[in-house]
Parts: structure tokens; sequence; C-alpha cells
């Protein structure tokens, strides 16, 4: 089964050069100081070089929120229990939670998909791989089977989701215990002290959150993941969740299609699925930072750099989807009046940085 990342890897799409250029083209056509819209510019260059087509269309899309739930809750590493991802799946099925009420004004779909929690939950796409993750303070969180079988997953989805039209993705999660995988996989991937990469995810206190930074200690003295094979690292240590949406990332770039990261745990799949396929990182669009001490560092290490700094931890894909309007916005602009509409002479570059 593990010939798939080798397959994948080949599958690759390279940036289309020629598409980015007609796209600064088009940018520096506008009427408007060159490059002033800064990393809003980029980003639809971005998406011109993945697709291949500097006329960006990004009208269909949707928030993809992988569900799972996670065995280190055992530890006590969490406020609540593990019957809340299920319960808050619920809410996405039936459109009422919050990144269902923020996609709404954003103009995006929502689709919530089982990859698995302990409680199946109608009208919640099904793609369960098994009833939650094992504890990883104790054991492996899951083989690399299984591991690997979510991240198809992930992939898969991406070319349905396209075959259906549409052309953007938001990666989103639900799954109570996720901030300490995340955190777990950070240390393990980044050679950083478990302290260092550990937050209070949805609000623990100090107690809880010693008992979060134990928890991923005894993971890496338990499981010794090897961060020089990161299936060995996201099978040990991760979530299926983590998995769903770090196939995403790999499918965006197999099939040309643009995956907004959201915060910390998305992130942490981002930086798992270019791990284990060098050269996704093309398909990322990194919407803000999460309040989570490591997000930033994560995101450096992707070479990606967050519009939005507004301190947000929910989750669901919420940080992702407030990046949407910014892209209506840009791409408004972009399609808009040019010098020669208004009969003036275009900007020309006079060294320095454009702004």
């Amino acid at each position: 089964m593990e010939e798939l990342l080798t397959q994948w890897q080949a599958s690759l799409k390279q940036p289309d050069e020629a598409a980015r250029a007609a796209a600064k083209r088009q940018w520096d056509s506008i009427a408007k100081p060159l490059g002033s819209l800064g990393a809003l510019e980029k980003l639809v260059m971005d998406i011109a070089a993945l697709t291949g087509d500097p006329q960006v269309d990004i009208s269909r899309r949707a928030v993809v929120v992988c569900c799972a739930d996670n065995g280190v809750v055992a530890e006590g590493v969490t406020q609540t229990g593990q019957e809340v991802t299920a319960r808050m799946a619920e809410e996405m099925a039936n459109m009422e939670s919050s990144v269902c009420r923020m996609a709404k004004v954003a103009h995006a779909d929502v689709i919530p998909v089982d990859m698995g929690m302990v409680r199946r939950v109608e009208g919640v796409l099904d793609r369960h791989v098994m009833d939650g993750t094992q504890d990883m303070a104790r054991r492996p969180a899951m083989t690399r089977e299984q591991a690997l079988q979510a991240v198809s997953v992930g992939v898969d989805l991406v070319k349905e989701l396209k075959d259906q039209g549409y052309r953007l993705l938001v990666s989103g999660e639900m799954g109570i215990g996720n901030t300490t995988t995340s955190s777990a996989l950070t240390a393990a991937m980044l050679n950083l002290p478990a302290e260092t990469v550990t937050g209070r995810g949805a609000g623990l206190s100090d107690a809880g959150l010693n008992r979060k930074i134990w928890a991923i200690e005894r993971a890496m003295t338990v499981n010794r993941p090897d961060p020089k094979d990161p299936l060995d690292v996201l099978s040990k240590l991760g979530g299926l969740d983590i998995c769903g949406m770090a196939g995403l990332f790999i499918g965006g770039a197999i099939y040309g299609v643009p995956v907004v990261i959201d915060g910390f745990i998305s992130a942490v799949a981002a930086l798992m699925a270019e791990k284990l396929c060098p050269g996704v990182s093309i398909a990322m669009l990194s919407s803000h930072c999460s309040e989570e001490p490591a997000a930033k560092r994560v995101l450096t290490v992707l070479n990606k750099y967050p519009i939005l700094y507004a301190n947000m931890r929910l989750g669901e894909g919420t940080g992702g989807v407030c990046l949407l309007p910014l892209l209506d916005m840009a791409l408004a602009v972009y399609g808009g009046t040019t010098f020669h509409d208004v009969g003036i002479d275009a900007y020309t570059p006079q060294g320095g940085k454009e702004c």
C-alpha cells in the first residue's frame, strides 16, 4: 500500500510559470500601483500557476471538515469528552455549526467527513477508517496501513470534489484532543520540546496543560517516532483527521485544486503532507495564524505566510473561510479596470519593492 506515496509523488503537478507570468501581467495592467494588493496578488498568481489558467475561478468552493476521535483524550488532555466530536459533526450536518454560518456568508459549502469517529452520524460523509485512534501515550495511535488509508481518503476526495465542479477547498477538522496530536507531531517532526509547542487548546487549566505536555512526552518515549519516516510519525502520533487533511493537500497538488490551510491543526497536516510528498506545498494557501504556540513556526517551515492575525483558535476551518471574501475582493480588482480602459500610462517598475 505504501507504493501509493511513490504514485502520488510522480503525479504531482509542477507550477505553470507561464500562467503565473500571465497573471502577473494582468495584475500590472490594472489601474492601481504595482503590487499594491500585496499578498493577495501573490495568492492569485499562485492559484494561476497551480491550475495552469490565469483566468482564476474559485466561484465554487467547499470546506472539507475531517472528523475523528483521538484516543489520547483518555489522558485528561481536554476540557470536554470525546462525545463532543460526534455532537459537533451533527451540527455541521445540520448546517448549524460556527463554520457553517461563516461559510454561508462566504458562499462556500461545508462537507463534514467521518474519518474515524467513535459514533457514526447521519448526514456526514462516510469515509470511516476506524473507531477513533488508540491512546498514543500508551501505544501507536494506528497502524501505518490505517494512516495511509486515511491520507488516501483525502487525496480521493479532492478528485471527487473537482469532478463535481469545486475549484477551491478549505481544510477543516473536528476532533476532541487534536491539538494534543498536532503538538506531538510538531515536536517530533521539528525536534522541539513538548512544552514549546503545546498550548491550551480549547481552554485547559494549568493542570490540564501539564497533563497534555506529559501525554506528548510519554507518547515520544513509548513510540519512538522516526522523523526521517513521516508515515511512522503520523501513524504513531497522528489523528485520522490530520491524515485526511494531509491527503487533501496532496490531492490538491495532484489535481490542481488550491487548498486553504486553516489553523494550527491544519498547518500540521500540511507539514505532514509536504514531508510525505515533497512539492505539494504548491497547492497550499495560508489563511491565518492560529493562537496556538507553534502555529507560526509550522507555517514558516512550510514557507507560507498568513494573511490574517486575529488570535483565532476555533478550528473547523473557520480561519480558512475568512480568506475567501478577501480572495473574492482581490479577484474583483484582478478582472477590473485597466490603465488602457482609463486612458492613462501604466505604472512601470522604478526599483525597490513594489507597494
